[in-house]
């Protein structure tokens, strides 16, 4: 497939000098399409710029040629279906009887249909857009197509969106054309079996990101929890017992206390259930009995919750380089520089608390870069040029550093601060202390796990090793030994 991504919407050799389309070569393969719509139109652009002979039928021809390339012929559908072999069927589910009457041009063609049913279409019929449009048409050759690549991607060409075709049909011979349709078109053809998978297929672009709404979710859950738990200790308490407004702090500073909180906790979670799988399995002493469903959900969503973890960090590191933008935060700087002088301190500088920051702050930028790598080889273009060990490592271990580094990043914030009794506003205990009691737990969890005890027996199981998988063979009576176990 060189070259194939290079490949112009529009041929160089299709150009006019007045920049419209020139007709086709008429050795160019011949594609029908039926319908007029926004996907007919681009679809026929992105054929005719990769060098096929497109023909489209309409009801009214006059009125939607305009809309087509000049390269393009636009007629009537009976027309337009009578030569071609392969033809886009680009109408609604509801205009396909409408087609019927046309019964006779398509017998033995290849129809490949592009249509989407709505939500409400797709749960009340029981059978698929293209199903539907094989029993109408019997003697046809039904594809389902196409029908998860946007008109923009048709426009602009696979470089600017998905490059998969997804292509299911019960005739191997007619997915193979349609699959070098698509190559030529510049897209990856994907077998997906027979018709019967197509309302699958048609399921796929009516998804809203189903990968994230629990993750999302439990984001949010964690953020609501966190910035009421903050407001109650910086504005709330300030206000009741001391009489002081700092609700000034809601849009800024409790958010960014909550912000880390936030990445913190969900990172933790990226880990936990990696450690809950391994202790199952050092339980159970086999991989071959299946984790419970919310531990398995679980793991299936590691990925969404630490892409949540580094935005969360990411909004944090935003927020803090705001902080001295405020308003408040001059009218501190100025309060401070006059009490100094008032009270005749020229120097002031507390060593512990410039170490405290400078540490600090450097474990965050750390943690926030490993953060960020992570997030980078997530995406399927960079993991797919890594191998499993090297995948490994950055997810796993890398990982397991940038959580370490925020365990870190957090005791060094904490400092003494923990034991001070000032910092107990209405005897809560502050934020970052209930922040690091998961991430402890994974820690030490980890340390335990790696020791050779635990080590060498998990890496045992995970290669196939069963505590319980012994086979028991007994032998003929009268032998020595009546019955011998052996580990398979």
């Amino acid at each position: 497939m060189s070259g194939e991504m290079d490949k112009p919407l529009i041929s160089h050799r299709l150009v006019d000098s007045d920049g419209s389309l020139a007709e086709a070569p008429s050795e160019a393969p011949k594609v029908g399409i039926l319908g007029s719509g926004d996907f007919a139109r681009s679809l026929a652009t992105r054929l005719v710029g990769s060098g096929f002979n497109v023909v489209v039928g309409s009801r009214n021809p006059k009125r939607t040629a305009g809309l087509f390339p000049s390269a393009a012929q636009v007629t009537f559908q009976a027309e337009a279906v009578s030569s071609p072999e392969v033809i886009f069927v680009a109408v609604f589910r509801e205009h396909y009887p409408s087609l019927c009457s046309l019964s006779d041009h398509l017998a033995g063609k290849i129809l490949v249909d592009v249509s989407n049913p709505t939500e409400q279409e797709h749960l009340r019929h029981r059978q698929s857009n293209a199903e539907y449009l094989a029993s109408l048409f019997p003697t046809c050759t039904v594809v389902k197509a196409f029908n998860v690549i946007s008109a923009w991607t048709l426009q602009a060409g696979p470089r600017d969106g998905n490059r998969q075709v997804l292509i299911c049909s019960d005739q191997p011979e007619a997915k193979r054309a349609v699959s070098e349709m698509a190559h030529a078109m510049g897209f990856m053809p994907v077998d997906m079996g027979s018709l019967a998978s197509a309302r699958e297929v048609e399921a796929i672009p009516l998804r809203l990101l189903p990968g994230w709404k629990v993750p999302t979710l439990l984001a949010l859950g964690l953020f609501v929890c966190f910035y009421a738990y903050n407001f109650i200790r910086d504005v709330l308490q300030p206000y009741v017992q001391e009489g002081k407004n700092k609700f000034y702090k809601l849009p800024v500073s409790v958010v960014n206390t909550t912000l880390p909180c936030v990445a913190y906790v969900l990172l933790s979670l990226v880990y936990l259930p990696g450690m809950l799988a391994a202790v199952l399995q050092l339980r159970r002493g086999t991989k071959y009995r299946r984790f419970p469903d919310w531990l398995d959900h679980w793991l299936q969503h590691r990925k969404q919750i630490g892409l949540l973890s580094f935005f969360c960090a990411t909004l944090h590191a935003l927020y803090s380089f705001c902080l001295p933008l405020r308003r408040s935060h001059r009218y501190d700087l100025v309060n401070m520089t006059i009490k100094q002088v008032l009270g005749n301190k020229s120097h002031l500088w507390v060593e512990e608390e410039v170490w405290r920051m400078e540490i600090y702050l450097s474990l965050g930028v750390l943690a926030l870069g490993t953060l960020s790598l992570l997030a980078v080889t997530s995406l399927p273009s960079i993991a797919n040029s890594l191998n499993w060990r090297e995948f490994s490592f950055v997810q796993s271990t890398l990982g397991f550093v940038a959580l370490v580094l925020s365990t870190l990043h957090t005791l060094t914030y904490g400092w003494t601060r923990a034991f001070e009794e000032k910092h107990y506003k209405f005897f809560l205990p502050p934020t970052f202390t209930l922040t690091l009691l998961v991430p402890c737990v994974i820690i030490l969890a980890k340390g335990l796990l790696l020791l050779p005890c635990f080590s060498r027996r998990l890496a045992r199981i995970r290669r196939g090793w069963e505590r319980d998988g012994a086979v028991k063979f007994t032998l003929p009576s009268g032998h020595a030994l009546a019955e011998k176990t052996s580990h398979v």
